[in-house]
């Protein structure tokens, strides 16, 4: 498997977290609850914008 795979592998596990944070933010029944939920939905949303330009750079550079 090559590191692009890997690093598209990660990236898909970031989406489905970030999907989960969101369910939860959106069904907590706690407000604090709901902005812990939003707030590390948020911060998994930009690693995950990191590691998209990432995979984008290991693919130009592969395709070379």
């Amino acid at each position: 498997m090559t590191v692009a795979s890997n690093v598209k592998q990660t990236l898909a596990s970031l989406k489905g977290i970030e999907s989960q944070l969101s369910a939860f933010a959106l069904h907590s029944m706690e407000e604090e609850a709901q902005k812990a939920f939003h707030e590390a939905m948020v911060l998994v949303g930009e690693i995950k914008n990191d590691i998209q330009l990432r995979v984008y750079q290991l693919e130009r550079e592969e395709k070379q």
